[in-house]
């Protein structure tokens, strides 16, 4: 097989189902052919080998290896774009946490070429203009009511490559915040907020029906009750209309695994975007990491700020893939469905048209696992990034 082409065959999850004996050609950077392999006209296939995946889609990431996005140096910024890279999330957001105006600018400032080297797919601002009442693992003294001419000052400093926005309802200027974002294709993201639900509703239709998700849905919000719906129902009856897509940290600590099925269950995976909410802890040991200017400890893999008790729990130490086995094996979702909400979703939501399946044209991203959907090998724009033994020769 000539450099630069590689054929690849084994379990497909493509275009929402799973093909079991499908086939993936990609030449050069791109997917020349995706279905059954009895469909497939070219050379014969190879024996199959484990099971083909979208390179998956991370719209809420913070850091891992032990760098985070919202406090370290370019280095230790790509160093964890890789650790995620490795595991399979070929695109990611850079998300940062509520900071004073200068350290945001800076902040977006050394993302952004990083963005425009196609290190990242985006920054993703998760505040300031945030509850304090539900500021979680967020630093309260650097939550500020909204303001357009911050928003406006953060956007330009990032001169395209911020795509999206967690903001709460309830901020000072919603109207005018949301209308700005509009002006500069930056994603709303409705979270962190302690609104009520016909506030929400509001929020949600002042979007007007453009693109629309909320930020890790139950976390950070009041939990929904009967005779208090909240944000939670709001956001839930959004979705199932067609006009938001959720969030869901579904790593077994943010949320329960029987709330994860239900919300499948309620509004399919065309409008679950799976998340890691992942901090610099992810793919390390149990200890003490950063998060912005908070310190967070990690026990047993959960992290949370620090202190005596702990405090709220400060983001995730799972990488993407690890959340997709835990959607399968323990929310019982099926695995194409639980996979769409991890790749083509969370592509479509940020406007990353080029990936998000496998399908011919789009950039060959995927990642080959085995039964227990563990990566073997990762691709990415048709080269490997996290080769098997021997896969370089594929």
């Amino acid at each position: 097989m000539r450099p630069g082409q590689h054929l690849l065959r084994g379990t497909l999850v493509h275009r929402g189902r799973v093909v079991d004996d499908g086939l993936v050609a990609v030449r050069g950077d791109r997917i020349a052919f995706a279905g059954p392999t009895d469909e497939w006209t070219g050379e014969p296939p190879p024996a199959p080998s484990g099971t083909l995946l979208p390179g998956l889609v991370d719209a809420h990431c913070h850091g891992g290896a032990g760098h985070g996005f919202p406090d370290s140096d370019r280095a230790g910024v790509l160093a964890a774009v890789e650790h995620h890279r490795r595991h399979g999330t070929t695109s990611l957001l850079g998300s940062l946490v509520s900071a004073g105006a200068g350290v945001l600018r800076e902040r977006v400032r050394l993302l952004a070429p990083l963005v425009e080297a196609g290190e990242l797919a985006g920054i993703h601002l998760e505040g300031p203009f945030l509850s304090t009442a539900r500021c979680g693992a967020q630093d309260p003294r650097a939550i500020v009511p909204g303001d357009p001419d911050l928003l406006r000052g953060l956007l330009d400093a990032g001169g395209g490559t911020v795509r999206s926005m967690t903001l709460a309802p309830e901020t000072a200027a919603y109207a005018e915040l949301v209308k700005l974002m509009a002006e500069y294709d930056v994603l709303p993201s409705l979270g962190h907020t302690d609104a009520g639900a016909a506030l929400t509703r509001t929020a949600i239709a002042e979007v007007g029906g453009g693109p629309l998700s909320a930020t890790h849905l139950f976390n950070g919000m009041p939990p929904m009750h009967h005779r208090a719906p909240g944000p939670v129902a709001a956001c839930l009856a959004a979705a199932a209309r067609g006009e938001m897509v959720l969030e869901l940290v579904a790593d077994g600590v943010h949320l329960d695994d029987e709330t994860v099925a239900a919300v499948f269950d309620l509004v399919g995976p065309e409008r679950i975007a799976l998340v890691t909410d992942a901090m610099a802890a992810a793919g390390q040991a149990d200890g003490r990491y950063r998060l912005g200017t908070l310190l967070t400890d990690v026990v047993q893999g959960v992290a949370r700020l620090a202190g005596d008790p702990p405090g709220a729990i400060a983001g995730g130490t799972s990488r993407l893939v690890d959340v997709v086995r835990r959607v399968v094996r323990h929310a019982g979702v099926g695995l194409a469905a639980a996979v769409t909400a991890a790749s083509a979703t969370p592509a479509r939501l940020l406007g990353l048209t080029d990936v998000g399946d496998l399908v011919a044209g789009l950039r060959a991203d995927l990642v080959l696992t085995d039964d227990d959907l563990t990566p073997l090998a990762v691709m990415r724009a048709g080269r490997w990034v996290h080769p098997e033994p021997g896969r370089e020769a594929v």
